[in-house]
Formats: C-alpha cells, sequence, structure tokens
C-alpha cells in the first residue's frame, strides 16, 4: 500500500501534539496533521520560529486549528511546564509524535546534568510522555511515535555504570545510543500499554535520510568531526526533503491498519516511500528494563500504568 498524505483520514476532532515542530520533519508533520482537520499543538523551544513555522501552516491551511508551546527538552522544568499546560489545555490527546532531536553534538549536558543528546533526545521525550500520559489514556485510542534514526543500528543499550560515556565520549556513537533508547522506549511503552489492557499504542518510525537542519546544526555547533560534513553534504545532494523523510512518522501516527510495537521507516532504509520496515535486535526485553530503571532514577518521573 502506497500512503501518501491524501491517505490520512479525517482529523477533526482529535489533538494531536508534535515536538520540534518549527522546521524539518516536525513542521512537515505538523502540516499534514493540520490539512487534515487536527487541532495541532507545537511544542517547540524557539517561539519566533515556532511562530513563523504556524504561518507557513496556515498559508497552506487557511484555519487550522494550532497552538504554540514553549518546550525546551534539555530542561526537566521546561518540559514539566509544558505537559502541564498541555494536559490543561488539552485533557484527551490523541497523538503525540516524540520529534524533536540533536545529533552528534560535542560533549554537553543539559541544565539537569544530563549528556545533551541522551538528555534531549530520550529524557526529555521520556517525561513529557509520562506527564501527557493522563490525556493520552483518555483519548479512545491514542498513537506515540517515537522518532528514532538508522543510527540506532550502531547505538548500544544504556550502560548503567557510565550511561553519558563520561571519560569515554564519542559524538557519533552516543548519538547512536540516544537513538537506540528511542527505538527502546517506544517498544517498550507499547509493551506496557498492552500488559495494562489499555487502548493506547505506541509505534517508532524512522526518517531515513532527509534533508533538514538537524545536520547542518551539527556541523554549525562543531559536532561529529569531518563526519558532520560529509553527511550534510550528502543529504543535500541525495536526501528526501523534509516533507517525504516525515512521511514515516506521520503514516505511524495516523495509518488505520498501523498497530502498537510496529516500525515505520523508507522503503529503502535511506530512501522511498514510508512503509513498515523489521523490528530488529536481540535481546530487546532486557535493554528496555535498563532503560526504564535508568529514565525513572535519572528523572524521578516514573511511567506507570
Amino acid at each position: 500500500m502506497v500512503y501518501t498524505r491524501d491517505s490520512i483520514p479525517d482529523l477533526h476532532g482529535r489533538v494531536a501534539v508534535v515536538t520540534g515542530a518549527n522546521g524539518g520533519l516536525g513542521l512537515e508533520t505538523a502540516k499534514a496533521f493540520a490539512a487534515k482537520g487536527a487541532d495541532v499543538v507545537s511544542a517547540v523551544r524557539d517561539l519566533e520560529k515556532g511562530a513563523e513555522a504556524l504561518e507557513q501552516i496556515r498559508a497552506e491551511t487557511p484555519g487550522a486549528s494550532l497552538e504554540l508551546v514553549e518546550l525546551d527538552l534539555g530542561s526537566q522544568a521546561s518540559v514539566k511546564r509544558a505537559a502541564e499546560h498541555i494536559a490543561a489545555t488539552h485533557p484527551s490527546i490523541d497523538i503525540l509524535v516524540n520529534n524533536a532531536g540533536v545529533m552528534a553534538m560535542p560533549e554537553r549536558t543539559t541544565e539537569d546534568g544530563y549528556e545533551m543528546q541522551l538528555g534531549i533526545d530520550h529524557l526529555g521525550h521520556w517525561t513529557l510522555t509520562a506527564l501527557l500520559l493522563p490525556s493520552l489514556l483518555a483519548a479512545p485510542a491514542a498513537r506515540v511515535v517515537t522518532v528514532t534514526s538508522t543510527a540506532h543500528h550502531f547505538g548500544r543499550a544504556i550502560d548503567l555504570d557510565n550511561p553519558y560515556r563520561r571519560g569515554k565520549y564519542q559524538p557519533w556513537l552516543v548519538y547512536g545510543n540516544a537513538k537506540l533508547a528511542n527505538y527502546h522506549f517506544g517498544l517498550g511503552l507499547d509493551a506496557r500499554f498492552r500488559d495494562a489492557g489499555v487502548r493506547a499504542q505506541s509505534l517508532i518510525a524512522h526518517p531515513g535520510l532527509s534533508h533538514t537542519d538537524l545536520q547542518t546544526r551539527t556541523v554549525r555547533e562543531g559536532g561529529g568531526g569531518r563526519m558532520a560534513a560529509f553527511f550534510a553534504g550528502t543529504a543535500a545532494r541525495r536526501g528526501m526533503p523534509a516533507s517525504e523523510g516525515a512521511m514515516p512518522q506521520i503514516r505511524a501516527a495516523t495509518d488505520p491498519s498501523a498497530r502498537g510495537g510496529q516500525f515505520y521507516g523508507p522503503r529503502w532504509m535511506n530512501t522511498g516511500r514510508a512503509v513498515r520496515v523489521p523490528v530488529l535486535r536481540l535481546g530487546r526485553r532486557r535493554a528496555i528494563e535498563k532503560l526504564w530503571a535508568f529514565s525513572e532514577a535519572e528523572t524521578s518521573v516514573p511511567i506507570s500504568l
């Protein structure tokens, strides 16, 4: 089945929260949801860019139902404020797309002392999802979509003795670890939904090689060494536009035939139409258990159903 924007069902009356919706994949995802009538909550760090993004959406979909919320995933305090606001104004949430992230950053920490990549890509989304669970469970059949990357293939499961690889930091390896955490989080969350017997579902998606600001930001901030410039150039020349790269996460969030625990990505790994792809890697259960223990201990925010 070829899944395009025209395939997306009517979303009127549904609330969709998208992190990082001020550009790239997040903006394209928000555009697609708004065009089908969803009430879209754009959760972004840069409110000025976020406002410009909403104007782009309104230019394509006049009358779109849009809301802008400040969310800095590198600050647990900001995540908690954003979640409190979103939950208060939206007691029922149908779609949450955990999209925002950084890639191959130089070694830095968030304001909470977490290594930046794992702190933003995973721990920020962990807390956001946990605090929005009451609203997600209040929806008839909510979906949580967590965006990972093909980089999860070279990532390693969380090391409880040195989760941030302090003294052994390598930007690309730590990025792979963060995206593997996204992978394990999405699958682990769906297992917990099933165990609890709730109707909510959790899926994962990856965009393949897409041309967005993700690569150029890595170069601007001096991360990733020579590989950063190589990947940025390759994405510019051969990568899919963000509108195509966003289709796996859009499909995971909206395809009526999609099911919890499934994984969506481009047909040919880095390019192609959005399709269901295999869920690989042995030993997931133990890795997910360790990730849950680490995340709850670091954030003091449990995910319990």
